[in-house]
Formats: structure tokens, sequence, C-alpha cells
């Protein structure tokens, strides 16, 4: 066996490994498969920018919406999910279509802002929300649940970003340290891969 079918579109099939695909059937992940497809379609550069404004607590939502425009290029979410030791368990629970949906809706409404708006959505006003949704063919509702998660993805990483710089983290933000950990070494491996070739 040469090659293994990780979903329906073409781009899901992938090199067969038996070591990675036995440590993802035990649910402990397959991080080099994950770095070498981030190495093959991500703008790694890009993606370390906005990872740093990310941690600084700065990033805005066209930083938001290249996220999700990498996450796209990467494959499914509950493949991804799969390749992160721990999260085998919640791939299954993924409902792939509804993510896929809410990622286009979430892209739309970014899309339908001015320049202005995505620096600094805190000048929205109830008009324009209005305006952003029948531009985007989504709701108010749509858009203020945007901007909701973009407001707590901004405080949690700013958060992680201090925890980063030193300090005692407190018992609830123990998991976020542990995904900045993780974050870094894949960033690590990534940028060592680089320089040498895969090693994989």
């Amino acid at each position: 066996m040469k090659f293994v079918g990780l979903g329906e579109k073409i781009e899901d099939l992938d090199v067969f490994h038996p070591s990675r695909m036995a440590d993802r059937i035990l649910g402990m992940g397959d991080i080099m498969s994950l770095v070498e497809q981030a190495q093959e379609k991500m703008d790694i550069e890009a993606a370390n920018k906005t990872a740093n404004r990310m941690m600084s607590g700065t990033f805005t939502l066209n930083d938001m919406l290249m996220q999700f425009q990498q996450m796209k290029k990467m494959g499914s979410l509950g493949n991804l999910m799969k390749m992160i030791p721990g999260m085998n368990q919640f791939a299954g629970q993924i409902d792939e279509a509804k993510a896929d949906d809410k990622m286009k809706k979430n892209e739309a409404i970014i899309l339908s802002m001015t320049p202005e708006e995505r620096e600094n959505p805190d000048i929205m006003r109830a008009s324009r929300k209005n305006r952003v949704a029948n531009g985007s063919g989504t709701t108010v509702a749509d858009v203020n649940r945007l901007l909701n998660d973009y407001n707590k993805m901004k405080t949690m990483m700013k958060q992680m970003g201090n925890l980063s710089k030193g300090g005692m983290p407190a018992m609830g933000n123990m998991s976020k340290l542990g995904a900045m950990k993780q974050m870094r070494n894949m960033n690590k491996m990534m940028r060592q891969s680089k320089k040498g070739g895969r090693r994989f």
C-alpha cells in the first residue's frame, strides 16, 4: 500500500506511513504528517507573523480571515484533529458540513467589511452590521456571532501571550499553556525541516 485516502477529495490522498497510521488509530496523533502538510500548503512566514500578532493580542479580522483561508488549504477539520495528540477522540464529533458552512459565512462577512472595520471592528454600528449582513448573504446574528468569536479569541491569545512572558499560570490557564507549547514545538519542527530538508 502506497497511498491512503483521508477524505472524499483528491487532495485528501496521502502517502501511507504504517507507523503514523497506527499512531492515529491509537489516538496518539501524527505531528510529522501535520508538519509536512503545513510546509506544503501554508505560507509559513505569513503564518508565523500572524501567530506573533495573535499572541500579542493585536491581530485583526484580516488576520482571522487569513487563518480561515490557511485552514481550508490544510484539509478537513476532522482529519487535522486526528493528527493532533489527544484530539482524535473529538474528531468524530465534528459536523464538518456545518463547520465548512460557518467558515464560508465568516469569510463572506469579513470580506463585506471596509478595511477600517477589519482593522477595528469596534467602530461598527447597527446600520453597518445590517449592510454587512446583506452584502454577505448572512444575518445580523451571524455578524454579531463572528465579532463575539473574534473578541474571545483575541482575549484568549493575549492571555496566552502574557503567560509566555513568565509568571505562574492560574489553573484555568494550564490547558492554554499546553496548547501554546505544542504550537511552539510545531513551529520549531517546521523551521528545522525547512533548513535541512524533510527528515521524516
